[in-house]
């Protein structure tokens, strides 16, 4: 039967792809899926995905590599055949491996101890309890190590320890044949150059949170006739320890890595590595070596074992604080 008589004796033909009923009803299908979280999401994972997980997977590869500048271009090190674990044997067999490790971790407990959190929650308690403006103002000035640059910040530092009759601290002790203080006390001034920077950020964050607990909270407590430690130890620390959680974790991870300042400073001497930290020596193995020849598959499994350090450190921070505890929803939001 030909399509000419079927349609004259009332029957329809199958609409084809091309249609436009079938085109209108593809549209108005469309027309129901949201793309707006898409869409908002895609730029973030994209820069996550290329600045973020692709570096951390090719330093991961690269650490089974022997890749250095002598062999660049002439060592295939994407190929599997070229990978093993020499460098990590090498890692564990560096006599000074202890020194490193300890450095680091005296570094990452002091400076977190004293300014990345100790200082950053005193000063959050003490300028939440003045006056705003003045609160504000001293606040602001935590700020100035963070947002003057690096170079020029260390600079002041090196001027203030320097040798008499340069060193400001020697002229102000009235010591005219002053030592330079950079030799006889380098972790001191380490600390306290990397602690001024790290305790604003800790500032901000508690100060956000101090603020934002409930008036009502604070007035009961003074009402029951409790003390300003009081109300600090038994309402405000407790209503923060998301935020504690928070600036502890990124802290201990963000002094792990960081060694520019302690290279500006003391470029991890004075003598034999007496203030060079796990990430410094990566550095020094992968970018900066005395002979020239960057080491990248070395510094890198170096660079692999901190990376494996910090997240064992993140998953003792959420055990100690009970995370699972901190994510539950309020059984109110439920009802």
């Amino acid at each position: 039967m030909s399509a000419k008589s079927f349609t004259e004796r009332g029957g329809k033909l199958p609409l084809s792809n091309s249609s436009p009923a079938q085109k209108k009803s593809l549209i108005d299908s469309l027309k129901g899926v949201s793309f707006g979280p898409i869409g908002f999401i895609t730029p973030a994972v994209t820069l996550i995905i290329l600045f973020f997980i692709t570096p951390v997977i090719i330093l991961f590869i690269l650490s089974f590599t022997e890749l250095k500048a002598s062999n660049f271009g002439t060592l295939q090190w994407w190929l599997p055949i070229n990978w093993s674990l020499n460098n990590y044997v090498k890692i564990f067999n560096d006599q000074f491996i202890t020194k490193f490790l300890g450095n680091t971790i005296f570094y990452v407990l002091t400076t977190l101890a004293l300014f990345n959190f100790g200082s950053a929650l005193l000063i959050a308690l003490l300028t939440t309890h003045i006056n705003r403006r003045a609160g504000f103002f001293f606040r602001l000035l935590w700020l100035l190590p963070r947002l003057t640059p690096s170079v020029i910040y260390i600079l002041m530092w090196r001027r203030i320890a320097a040798a008499a009759p340069l060193g400001i601290i020697n002229q102000f002790l009235g010591q005219g044949d002053g030592a330079n203080l950079l030799l006889s006390q380098p972790w001191l001034f380490v600390i306290i150059t990397n602690g001024l920077i790290g305790a604003s950020f800790g500032l901000v964050i508690f100060t956000s949170a101090i603020e934002a607990i409930p008036r009502d909270y604070i007035t009961a407590s003074q009402v029951d006739g409790a003390s300003t430690l009081q109300t600090i130890r038994h309402v405000i620390l407790p209503m923060i320890k998301w935020p504690i959680l928070f600036v502890i974790t990124y802290q201990t991870l963000s002094l792990l890595t960081s060694f520019e300042q302690i290279l500006l400073l003391t470029g991890g001497g004075p003598g034999l590595f007496k203030t060079e930290t796990w990430a410094l020596r990566a550095f020094h193995l992968a970018l900066s070596t005395t002979t020239g020849n960057t080491q990248w598959g070395y510094g890198s499994a170096w660079a692999v074992i901190l990376v494996i350090i910090g997240v064992g450190a993140a998953i003792v921070y959420m055990r100690v604080f009970k995370y699972d505890e901190l994510v539950i929803e309020p059984k109110i939001d439920s009802l």
